[in-house]
């Protein structure tokens, strides 16, 4: 057995990713202690320890078409990281999601002889299936968090280990529901929705307008009270603006009491479905990105469904309202079902109850991906 590394280079592009890398970073520390990490950080790597090269923060944005006018500045951070990475040469890298950004770093790391440890599988099941090749070349081993992903990498000679999905055995509210409703002022007898309108600010804010307006109608037909708790990559304080004189209350973080205590959520196609779904939480899904970008993605975009809650059911559990479904009316009209129907709530609970066990493992995801880098680096240590 090599003895431990010297540094580690870890990446994450976006919110989720960043605490599932932090995550995995506390682990190794426990194995290593005097090892040193550095890379794309953001707030939860950072706090792990993590010396920030570059920013997730400046890194998170989404659509095909979108990203098109931060292109510059995201070559910018590439160049950063990956000539960090030259100069510094650590034993190994951990990318986390993101795979527009991370594949080409991985194949900048590979070309430098830096392995590479994948976490979070990029969706090539889905869409852009041409990339599982470029990932069969230049990953040295892909951690997948879904359970029917394992045997699609195989199949394609990905060398894979399907570990669980890290949120299900840590996703739980931190207060009581007696003390969340307390610390906000929340009338107990009143439904509680969750606003969840994305961790990027491009995606929250492409979403806010309609949500806003949904807000409205649902207030006028029962009193509600809205919550959205902010991500770290967009705060509370960036909401104050686009929501002054709105339904919707934006609060600091606090994402898994909203989910744990609200009625229904609505909720942004992303991490967060999964999230609410080990919550418990009734929830309507949606998303929109430019016109551009929904025609380009409907041509490579090979899946039944685009919410992950029902992509795990293998049908559809919650309602998906994507682009032009994604307006005021719709939102209000499965929110309002779901508000006004007990039953179907229970029912849609139910599912996923199910959903939430597809999920579970008996070990830690963490442990696991954390054994999984420790085996890339006694390889790396033997040759």
């Amino acid at each position: 057995m090599p003895s431990a590394p010297e540094s580690i280079l870890v990446s994450a592009g976006e919110a989720s990713g960043d605490y599932y890398a932090a995550e995995l970073v506390r682990h190794l520390r426990q194995r290593w202690p005097e090892c040193r990490f550095f890379g794309c950080a953001g707030p939860k790597l950072r706090a792990a320890g993590v010396e920030p090269v570059i920013r997730t923060e400046d890194l998170a944005v989404v659509g095909l078409v979108e990203v098109l006018r931060h292109l510059p500045r995201i070559w910018l951070r590439y160049r950063k990281l990956t000539r960090e990475a030259a100069a510094r040469k650590p034993a190994l890298a951990i990318l986390t999601d993101s795979p527009d950004f991370h594949l080409r770093v991985a194949a900048r790391l590979k070309e430098t002889g830096i392995p590479v440890v994948y976490l979070v599988a990029p969706q090539v099941w889905a869409w852009r299936q041409g990339r599982v090749k470029t990932m069969r070349r230049i990953i040295d081993r892909l951690l997948c968090i879904f359970p029917f992903e394992e045997a699609f990498f195989r199949q394609h000679g990905v060398p894979v280990r399907y570990i669980g999905h890290p949120l299900a055995s840590r996703v739980r509210p931190a207060l009581s529901r007696e003390e969340f409703f307390k610390k906000h002022d929340i009338p107990l007898d009143r439904p509680l929705v969750a606003v969840l309108p994305g961790s990027r600010r491009s995606e929250a804010m492409r979403h806010i307008p309609e949500l806003r307006k949904a807000a409205d109608v649902i207030a006028r037909q029962r009193d509600t009270t809205f919550l959205l708790p902010a991500s770290s990559t967009c705060g509370a304080a960036f909401f104050e603006a686009p929501l002054a004189g709105s339904q919707i209350r934006p609060i600091e973080g606090e994402a898994w009491e909203t989910m744990a205590y609200c009625d229904v959520a609505l909720a942004a196609s992303g991490t967060v479905t999964v999230e609410a779904a080990l919550l418990g939480a009734p929830m309507v899904t949606f998303y929109r990105v430019s016109e551009l970008s929904w025609a380009i993605g409907k041509l490579l975009v090979k899946s039944p469904f685009f919410t992950m809650v029902n992509l795990i059911a293998e049908r559809q559990v919650v309602p998906e309202l994507m682009q032009s479904e994604m307006n005021a009316d719709r939102i209000a009209e499965e929110a309002g079902r779901l508000l006004s129907d007990r039953e179907e709530r229970a029912k849609m609970k139910t599912e996923l109850q199910r959903v939430a066990a597809r999920l579970a493992q008996e070990s830690d995801p963490m442990e696991a991906a954390a054994d999984e880098v420790a085996r890339v680096y006694e390889q790396v240590g033997r040759q």
